[in-house]
């Protein structure tokens, strides 16, 4: 054998037995005189929840911040500015087909206005759509989506620690027709905890997430049928989640398949396990999970396609929003 090439080898050996004796730096916890053995690393602010997002004709996303209490704005170009600095806790966003933002605001991570809204883009003037039903007010507007009869469905239950504030009996789902009347399609006798909703461009289903992250909560999706009059009818179960954290936000594409935000990476309580990673499921309308597209964040809220053909998915997580090029367009 050459020296030169001996030399080499030996060098070789030398360095990848070094390399072989580091220690991985996960395996290097703090001695006890620094760190408690038990000490465990906790979140101790929220200081960012996003959620929400829409997106208007000209490209702009608008999207909610629920902890910071405003909507912020972010234009084609990527430049993010604030939109509504006092949202009332504005949760779930959707435009209506005159390019209006339908807003629901809220009542979680800090008092909200309990309300659904109606933003006139061009004047700025903010309607109340809803704000009670039969005379009292809601839990917390969570989600909405704007048919193509333009009327508007939205859910309405409440996740925080402290139910004092109440005055509803039920966590429910709503509809505002174009006359302004709202009726309450669902109650807790069909679902536990309503959650993110949509309703197919034919305006015939209705699909509803049902969330609790109660142990033994359920983590559902449902469709319903729905009449001309837009009366939920025939109840069927479409995917369950199991144990997991189950969905929030829901979009449809245009193929008619569910796009979900569901999953955690981080134990939030006895009720939830780790068994659905943290991303966006798709599953068709018979129930078969499509496929999965993994998203780097713990908490995973909602999305909404965008851009000039509908083919560019964005997720609001955490403190983050994401987006990525997928082959089939949204739901007008």
């Amino acid at each position: 054998m050459p020296r030169l090439f001996c030399f080499a080898f030996v060098l070789c050996a030398v360095h990848v037995l070094h390399r072989a004796e580091q220690p991985r730096l996960a395996d290097n916890p703090l001695p006890d005189e620094l760190l408690a053995r038990d000490a465990a690393v906790e979140p101790a602010a929220t200081v960012c929840f996003l959620e929400g997002p829409a997106m208007d004709a000209a490209g702009n996303l608008f999207f909610s911040d629920i902890a910071g209490n405003r909507i912020l704005k972010m234009t084609p170009t990527g430049k993010v500015t604030v939109f509504r600095a006092d949202s009332g806790r504005t949760n779930g966003n959707a435009f209506d087909a005159q390019g209006r933002l339908i807003s629901c605001e809220g009542n979680e991570q800090g008092p909200g206005r309990r309300r659904i809204v109606r933003t006139d883009m061009k004047t700025g003037t903010i309607a109340v759509l809803a704000d009670r039903y039969q005379g009292k007010r809601y839990n917390s507007p969570n989600d909405l989506c704007v048919d193509a009869k333009g009327r508007i469905w939205f859910t309405d239950p409440f996740y925080g620690p402290d139910r004092s504030s109440l005055e509803m009996d039920s966590e429910g789902v709503y509809r505002i027709d174009t006359d302004g009347t709202v009726t309450r399609v669902l109650a807790q006798k069909e679902l536990q905890r309503p959650n993110g909703i949509a309703v197919t461009s034919d305006a015939k289903t209705l699909y509803v997430i049902d969330s609790h992250p109660r142990p033994g909560g359920n983590r559902k999706i449902w469709s319903f049928d729905l009449d001309d009059t837009g009366k939920p009818g025939k109840q069927r179960l479409v995917y369950d989640f199991g144990k997991g954290r189950g969905g929030d936000g829901m979009r449809l594409d245009s193929k008619g398949n569910l796009w979900v935000a569901a999953g955690i990476s981080v134990k939030r309580g006895p009720g939830e396990s780790l068994d659905v990673p943290p991303g966006i499921y798709v599953i068709s309308p018979a129930g078969k999970r499509l496929g999965y597209i993994a998203i780097p964040e713990n908490l995973i809220t909602n999305l909404a396609f965008g851009g000039p053909d509908r083919r560019t998915l964005y997720v609001t997580a955490g403190k983050t929003v994401y987006r990525v090029r997928v082959n089939v367009a949204g739901q007008p």
